[in-house]
């Protein structure tokens, strides 16, 4: 092989290794949400039906209480410093076993497997900790509903049908004047919240 043509493959080689490193970078960005960097829903989809082969899985809906109240009252700003503070709770809670998402809007999903069954003590203690001020804005504050369900309580149930379970428990917290998480009820499958979404921001 002459020398020209080394160089010229020698260059097309290197040329296809940065272009590699560039489309794994933008991949890799497309599966992050850019203000908490939690997983988009599609990543975070792909990653929790994993988990849920485990029969220890259980699924987390959690909504920041009164958030277009917090944007109008302290401005956006400050409701995208809560909205990343809340992510990096959930996910530091989750640990590194489980797996956190940012559906949209406020609203977030997470799937841990509880290996000792202490999901409903871990979950009550996650939202003391997710009501508590924002370090660097202590005025920007609220409580976030959370709604849970055990995947082995439901079995042959796929994410999406799970997923129905949680809101309509997390929906169930934002109701009650206890407060605190909600764990899906057991037995028959909940009724369809399709109609009951529009406006429900920042209410209760």
């Amino acid at each position: 092989m002459s020398t020209l043509a080394a160089l010229l493959l020698a260059g097309a080689a290197f040329g296809w290794a940065v272009h590699a490193r560039w489309l794994h970078r933008r991949l890799t960005t497309a599966r992050h949400d850019p203000l908490t960097g939690l997983w988009t829903r599609d990543a975070f989809t792909r990653r929790a039906r994993r988990l849920l082969r485990d029969p220890r899985a259980v699924v987390v809906l959690a909504d920041v209480d009164h958030f277009k109240q917090i944007n109008d009252t302290h401005g956006h700003a400050a409701g995208d410093v809560l909205l990343a503070t809340v992510a990096a709770r959930l996910a530091h809670s989750t640990g590194p076993g489980g797996v956190v998402g940012r559906l949209g809007g406020d609203e977030f999903a997470a799937v841990l497997i509880d290996r000792d069954g202490t999901a409903a003590d871990q979950l009550h203690t996650l939202a003391r900790i997710l009501a508590r001020p924002v370090d660097n804005a202590p005025d920007v504050h609220t409580t976030v509903s959370l709604g849970w369900v055990r995947a082995v309580d439901h079995r042959g149930e796929d994410l999406s049908a799970l997923l129905r379970r949680a809101d309509e428990a997390m929906y169930a917290a934002k109701r009650s004047s206890r407060g605190g998480p909600r764990r899906a009820r057991l037995g028959k499958i909940l009724g369809s919240v399709a109609g009951r979404r529009p406006g429900r921001r920042g209410a209760a």
